[in-house]
């Protein structure tokens, strides 16, 4: 039923395509490619960009069935979905069990039953009327986390137009009767390395609160700054990785323990998928891979129980576990791939690539910001998708097209016509 409901909604317009979350073939790496390809799309035409985050406060709670329905039938759907969908969350009634309390039951008649899958998609949609067309920016949203970004000529006009969509949002929220958590509503103005001016600490008021600019944003699990800086993220997580090493190397102290093939096995399915995370879209600097590379040398010589003078390629080999440098590569040419064979129309990145990049549908956003790099000649170019990709220090890329343009060995004569499709 998941499956058909999502189908239904993106065919009839019931889901806006900067929405991410609860479908099919999105996740939250879509996001946030789709975030930082669009600050750098607009810092190229040397806009100051700025974003608000915000989050659905209770949202699961508050959703209306009445109102969900007349959306889904306004777009045309089909009554019998539309009914089973209004079945489906009405006739609930749920009690509280504590000691003391009388085990009646109580009707219930908003929000959403826990533990389906369907629960969130329909929540998507119910949210949907709160993505609006941001000239020069992007409306994007994860399930119930929203981010606000606009791009103008200086940072206090940039406040000025967050103020006026927020109250807009809020206008179409209170219809909706979901609202917005305070505690998670955060700030953050877009700078790039070559700003000299020292970082805008511009603050926006929002409901009688003031809120000032961060120097650190997590969103989806990611570690956003200001300059769009891989290092803070990276250095957490190899925290986090080096506290879990700390955790499982009890267990297998040098001569006993866990038998080599049990380390190996920890190694490649804990500390791996902690320090590989987000690393199909960001990478990490030369000076942060060392670092990361010299932890996963110490994990290699736990799972191997060499010396500590073993040569490191020999490691690699002996452990079975791949050099982090060739890992990133790995998930970047991997999560390439899924962009360039995800439909355009339900994919959000890949509706931005650029129109010259064989995919299975030439159709591309019609938000997206592309057009104002015609004719820039500075120092940050689009990177030709046909073009080998040089190394050269005084020119940036775009991240997609930096992504998908890692491919380019795959695309050959017959193009995409012999990769599969997602979905």
């Amino acid at each position: 039923m998941n499956t058909s409901v999502s189908c239904v909604a993106c065919v009839k317009g019931l889901i806006d395509p900067p929405q991410c979350g609860s479908l099919a073939g999105l996740s939250v790496a879509d996001a946030c490619t789709t975030l930082t390809h669009e600050i750098r799309t607009l810092q190229m035409d040397k806009r100051k960009v700025s974003t608000l985050f915000l989050d659905i406060k209770g949202g699961f709670d508050n959703l209306n069935s009445s109102t969900l329905g007349s959306m889904m039938s306004a777009r045309g759907i089909n009554p019998y979905l539309v009914s089973w969908t209004q079945s489906f969350l009405s006739g609930r009634s749920c009690r509280l069990l504590f000691q003391g309390w009388p085990k009646t039951f109580s009707l219930v008649s908003v929000g959403t039953p826990q533990g389906s899958s369907v629960c969130p998609l329909l929540f998507v949609i119910y949210v949907s009327r709160l993505h609006s067309e941001i000239p020069f920016g992007l409306t994007l949203s994860y399930v119930d986390d929203l981010a606000l970004t606009v791009s103008l000529a200086s940072y206090r006009r940039n406040i000025q137009l967050l103020q006026g969509h927020y109250t807009r949002i809020k206008a179409k929220g209170i219809h909706l009767g979901v609202g917005f958590s305070i505690p998670k509503t955060e700030l953050i103005h877009w700078r790039t390395n070559r700003d000299r001016h020292p970082p805008s600490g511009t603050p926006i008021h929002l409901d009688v609160e003031l809120f000032r600019p961060k120097e650190e944003i997590r969103w989806l699990g990611y570690w956003f700054t200001p300059s769009l800086s891989t290092t803070p993220h990276f250095t957490k997580r190899l925290a986090k990785a080096q506290a879990a090493f700390v955790a499982i190397k009890s267990l297998s102290p040098p001569g006993m323990g866990l038998p080599p093939f049990l380390c190996d096995r920890l190694a490649s399915s804990l500390l791996f998928p902690i320090l590989g995370s987000w690393g199909e879209v960001f990478t990490p600097t030369v000076h942060m891979l060392r670092k990361l590379s010299a932890f996963t040398h110490k994990t290699q010589t736990w799972c191997t129980n060499c010396f500590l003078c073993t040569a490191t390629n020999i490691l690699a080999i002996k452990a079975c576990l791949p050099p982090l440098d060739w890992l990133f590569s790995y998930k970047r040419r991997l999560a390439g791939l899924r962009i360039l064979c995800s439909p355009s129309q339900l994919n959000t990145s890949t509706a931005r690539l650029p129109p010259s990049v064989e995919t299975r549908s030439q159709h591309r956003h019609a938000s997206d910001n592309r057009s104002l790099l015609r004719g820039n000649a500075g120092h940050r170019n689009p990177l030709p998708w046909r073009c080998p990709r040089t190394p050269t220090k005084n020119r940036a890329y775009l991240p997609l097209d930096a992504i998908t343009h890692s491919l380019l060995f795959l695309l050959g004569s017959d193009g995409l016509a012999q990769l599969p499709v997602t979905c």
